[in-house]
């Protein structure tokens, strides 16, 4: 098929099959996210469950690490499933990482307590969250590669920021099911069995995903290349063999990827721990403010994509970039202050201005992650996107995003001071801006069939 009759039927394609396709990746990265995020949401609960330390803060570090841990190997996730997904094609790989992130999810839901084994019921949480996270690094990133190679050359950033609304997506189902949950369930109950409700639903919806994605079509950008037999064999060890896709592996992973796990996990994840443990807000308040913020991040998020597409995405990234340097840590001083004095005084105002400052972080991170998904494809070519966006990307939100409340928390404890932890991911955006002012290259209307 020639270059432009290719060009043409993808300009041309059908919305309602494109949407199809939308709605099939979606939900199947909805439920990896929502699988993976609800441990974090409960991090605070399986402290005393399955790591019952004398110390409190003990057993949140150890609960944190082992959320962490499944964020460190997916990165070997995303190069195994990567480059696989170049290999063998984009859709199969989506069966396989779906099926494994559910049945270890639902796993987690049945697994017994370190009082009732001791310390096998943690061997076996750490174990599950592994596999959590080799099938997470197989499905995040790849999912955007695919989205993005169905959207077409047109409005990719608008039509492909959807994806990435189900991260949040992900933690606002599983932190209302919680909030559900505390309201309705006794403490006791909740300790005892509650938490456990997530984890057993995820097996309904791991049905329903599988089934949608049966029904996935391979992209239209792999189809070519297959009939073009430009398919290789170790294709991430030649990407590494490339200076200009190292390069750009290295753009991706330090100012697009990277940059933007920070503000997810500042804003999605640690911020609701801050609250919780630091400033001692009841957990039934945090999680209607953890609501909040992810529903006013989805237009933040689509409105970001939809303006990449008009002035490019590189001025939208560093603009998140720069408002996320100058604005995480005076933000989370004001938070501090905002709480305590709703604690003291019961203020219906310090909880307007806790949520005001959660918009302004969540508008940092909707301008990094809304022209992230086509970033992601758009920087690399077509023979070797999957293996080379997949990787750092999620070695990016393995290494340096999941380990962030880790880090921060264990910063904190060091320093004695609560916000000492946060000057890591200031610092690193800052580093992150200036890199990306200088050497990101401005991707918007490339081709990707090249």
């Amino acid at each position: 098929m020639p270059r432009k009759i290719f060009q043409n039927n993808m300009l041309k394609k059908d919305t309602h099959s494109y949407r199809k396709v939308a709605t099939a990746a979606c939900f199947g990265t909805f439920l990896e996210w929502y699988d993976f995020l609800t441990f974090a949401t409960l991090a605070v609960v399986f402290g005393p469950l399955f790591f019952p330390y004398s110390d409190p803060n003990t057993a949140l570090l150890a609960s944190l690490a082992t959320f962490g841990v499944g964020m460190v190997v997916r990165p070997l996730g995303a190069a195994f499933f990567g480059s696989l997904g170049d290999k063998i094609g984009r859709k199969p790989i989506f069966m396989i990482t779906i099926s494994l992130m559910g049945i270890a999810t639902v796993l987690v839901g049945f697994l017994p307590t370190y009082e009732q084994i001791g310390i096998w019921a943690s061997v076996m949480l750490v174990s599950l969250r592994l596999l959590q996270g080799l099938s997470a690094g197989g499905e995040i990133g790849g999912s955007a590669v695919y989205l993005t190679e169905h959207a077409g050359n047109e409005s990719r950033g608008f039509k492909t920021s959807f994806l990435q609304l189900m991260g949040p997506l992900g933690i606002l189902a599983s932190t209302l099911q919680i909030a559900l949950l505390r309201h309705y369930l006794s403490p006791e109950d909740f300790q005892a069995w509650g938490w456990r409700v997530p984890f057993w639903i995820s097996f309904f919806l791991l049905i329903i995903a599988f089934w949608i994605r049966r029904s996935l079509e391979e992209t239209p950008v792999f189809l070519e290349l297959t009939k073009k037999n430009k398919k290789v064999e170790s294709q991430l060890i030649n990407n590494f063999k490339d200076p200009e896709i190292r390069k750009r592996m290295f753009l991706l992973f330090f100012c697009i990827s990277s940059s933007g796990a920070i503000l997810f996990f500042c804003v999605q994840v640690y911020t609701a721990i801050f609250l919780k443990v630091s400033v001692n807000i009841p957990s039934g308040i945090v999680d209607q403010l953890s609501i909040y913020a992810t529903v006013v991040l989805f237009p933040l998020t689509v409105f970001a994509g939809w303006l990449s597409d008009k002035i490019g995405r590189k001025p939208v990234v560093i603009s998140g970039l720069i408002l996320g340097t100058f604005f995480i840590h005076p933000a989370y001083e004001i938070l501090q202050s905002l709480g305590t004095q709703y604690l003291q005084y019961g203020t219906p105002s310090s909880l307007l201005g806790i949520g005001l400052i959660l918009t302004v972080l969540s508008l940092a991170l909707g301008l990094v992650v809304g022209p992230q998904t086509a970033l992601l494809a758009e920087l690399f070519p077509a023979k070797s996107r999957n293996s080379a966006a997949t990787l750092p990307h999620n070695l990016a939100a393995g290494w340096i995003g999941g380990l962030l409340p880790l880090i921060v928390t264990w910063l904190n404890q060091w320093s004695g001071n609560s916000l000492t932890g946060l000057w890591y991911p200031t610092i690193f955006l800052a580093i992150g801006t200036v890199i990306a002012y200088f050497y990101m290259p401005e991707t918007n209307k490339v081709n990707l069939l090249n």
